[in-house]
């Protein structure tokens, strides 16, 4: 999430590799959920996670090596990302591969988190800069899912994977949820230490 752009910051483009690459990674999320859900293809549900990953890496790098960062990209990656996890979280626990209060835990963080813009937007915030604990978190949570994915099933490799999905999925949670309460209280700070912005007069045009 970032704060309020400058003039030397991201730029109103539409057009662009980046965001298109971000399109892409949201119209995987469909496709995934059905992957997993109807035919229960796991392999190509890992394929559609791996290709979004990648896509996630190339999007940002893209951005800053063709000089392509916009307002909007800095939307579509943050939403996409948090739209995959829930679509995995989801999908994970409808096939009983992840318990629900896992499931449950990580929307009800990103709730918590969008339930205070409206508190940052009175100091003329539309979002503070995301925390490296943000990041590590959901590295964490992307690491987790597919390998938990790959755990559903009989061998050796399965048996490793769940055990490293595991270890990732606790990981990711408890840095996300960190990471929100820390949030949380740079909100509070901002709060006490900043000015109410005063409300734009409406237009009666």
């Amino acid at each position: 999430m970032a704060g309020e752009a400058d003039t030397d910051g991201p730029r109103a483009l539409v057009w662009t590799i980046p965001n298109a690459l971000s399109a892409l990674r949201l119209l995987g999320i469909p496709l995934f959920l059905w992957l997993v859900l109807v035919p229960e293809a796991d392999a190509w549900a890992l394929a559609v996670l791996m290709v979004s990953g990648v896509t996630d890496y190339l999007d940002g790098w893209l951005a800053r090596k063709l000089d392509q960062q916009s307002v909007i990209g800095q939307i579509l990656d943050p939403v996409a990302d948090r739209l995959y996890i829930l679509a995995v979280v989801v999908g994970l626990a409808l096939r009983d591969i992840i318990p629900w209060w896992m499931a449950v835990s990580l929307p009800l963080r990103d709730l918590l988190m969008w339930g205070l813009v409206p508190l940052l937007r009175t100091r003329g915030f539309s979002a503070l800069p995301v925390h490296f604990l943000g990041k590590a978190a959901t590295a964490n949570l992307l690491y987790a899912f597919p390998l938990l994915l790959l755990g559903d099933g009989d061998g050796t490799v399965a048996t490793l994977a769940e055990v490293f999905g595991w270890a990732f999925a606790f990981w990711g949670i408890g840095l996300y949820w960190w990471a929100g309460v820390l949030y949380t209280w740079q909100v509070h700070r901002l709060m006490q230490t900043t000015e109410r912005r005063p409300a734009r007069p409406r237009s009666d045009g």
